[in-house]
């Protein structure tokens, strides 16, 4: 099935994707549940939401730092374990503070995922591949945030919703024993990997040294004043608001707004989802095939990433303004669409820019500054439908926030001096 190890690789990212956001979205899934076992108002819903997020943020730095020191299997690995170990807690949670240190501390160990895929890739996959490889790795956190709606409405009406929490920790800890035996750091200490993998591993390091001259290496704290970098950062940002906003909020505005029940809502809240892993897996194919007519690296990510976050904005500006159960999830399914059309892209221009020593603490950074949105998105939007009776500012907000991010890219994000000529020259 897999002709290269880092096929399996890859193909293992993407079902730790797919159990990522399958834990995430469930708990969206079971908040009417857990609203009317708690007593929770849209406020409370907002923080507890955002709960996770307060971790999450913070430990996407600190993971980036430690894939660049230790390794990205160890990291990967006790990530997996600790947030399948908080998701099970999740379960057996009886107030709303138990609630919240265990989001809290499953969003630390969640935190750095994000980083560590990257991480992943560039020690396995050959340059030309990478975005594409990141891009299809992605492609499991829609699909997980997809089957969480019918898993968690089948179970919570079979048993309770309490025991989705218990099945999903169970596989996060199979996950981790595959991934134990398939994973070393690098394709040469691997004894599954073959003859041409290594050789294509020790042909990266040298094209990543010259790749590593044209991104200019420079001190950390360098990169992080660079207005490219920043401008990524933003554009990050407003992709993770829609993302999160929708993660966090769909499931309680078909209940709160559209009146579904859990069977129902499950169904519905699953069919963005499943377009926008679509999204993402062609996200990174646009990219290769943009650069390959263009030949300009930075151009290619660029166009994707504006394009598509622009049009993922319209669509939940009109969200707000549809008065139809089905042409509201048309529109959110479009926009969750072009937002992880446009996901792969802040990544590419981050790998393409940044010297490898500091891809991981740089990206870490972004991720950040990026989660951040997770940790707003839910707490604005419970203040707003608490005040407002209803979700059509937070619509409207979300494809606002989506634009100034694309207008920062398009606005900042430029070829330095150094890339251009280095894209301009004969191979």
């Amino acid at each position: 099935m897999f002709k290269r190890q880092y096929s399996k690789i890859v193909f293992l990212l993407f079902i730790a994707g797919a159990i990522n956001y399958l834990d995430r979205a469930a708990f969206s899934v079971a908040m009417p549940y857990i609203k009317a076992h708690l007593g929770l108002n849209p406020v409370e819903i907002g923080f507890i939401l955002s709960s996770f997020f307060f971790g999450y943020a913070l430990f996407n730095f600190v993971g980036g730092y430690l894939s660049d020191r230790y390794g990205p299997g160890k990291v990967f690995a006790i990530a997996m374990v600790s947030w399948s170990l908080f998701c099970g807690l999740t379960g057996v949670a009886f107030n709303y503070v138990i609630l919240f240190i265990i989001r809290v501390l499953f969003g630390m160990s969640e935190g750095p995922m994000g980083t560590t895929v990257n991480k992943t890739v560039s020690n396995w996959v050959p340059l030309s591949k990478r975005v594409r490889a990141v891009g299809i790795a992605n492609a499991g956190n829609p699909l997980g945030g997809a089957i969480a709606g019918p898993i968690v409405g089948l179970i919570a009406v079979m048993w309770s919703w309490r025991i989705s929490f218990f099945i999903m920790m169970c596989l996060g800890f199979i996950w981790t024993f595959f991934w134990l035996k398939a994973f070393t750091d690098h394709p040469r200490d691997n004894p599954h990997a073959s003859k041409t993998e290594v050789e294509e591993y020790e042909n990266s390091i040298l094209d990543q040294a010259s790749h590593d001259s044209e991104a200019q290496t420079l001190p950390l704290k360098e990169y992080l004043k660079k207005p490219m970098i920043l401008a990524t950062a933003m554009a990050f940002f407003a992709i993770n608001y829609i993302l999160y906003f929708f993660l966090t909020w769909f499931p309680s505005y078909l209940s709160m707004s559209r009146g579904l029940n859990i069977q129902q809502l499950s169904i519905a809240s699953s069919i963005p989802w499943i377009i926008g892993s679509i999204g993402m897996a062609l996200g990174g194919v646009a990219c290769d095939i943009l650069y390959k007519k263009t030949n300009n690296l930075i151009l290619s990510r660029k166009a994707i990433l504006v394009v598509a976050l622009i049009l993922s904005s319209l669509c939940l500006i009109f969200s707000a303004y549809v008065q139809s159960l089905v042409g509201a999830v048309v529109m959110m399914a479009l926009g969750i669409f072009f937002m992880y059309l446009a996901a792969a892209a802040p990544w590419a221009l981050v790998a393409d820019n940044v010297s490898s020593r500091n891809v991981g603490s740089v990206g870490g950074f972004i991720h950040l500054i990026a989660n951040t949105a997770g940790v707003i998105a839910p707490i604005l939007t419970g203040f707003i439908v608490q005040y407002t009776g209803n979700f059509i500012a937070a619509f409207i907000l979300t494809g606002v926030i989506g634009v100034i991010g694309a207008l920062c890219v398009a606005l900042f994000v430029r070829v330095s001096p150094l890339m251009e000529s280095a894209e301009k020259s004969p191979t």
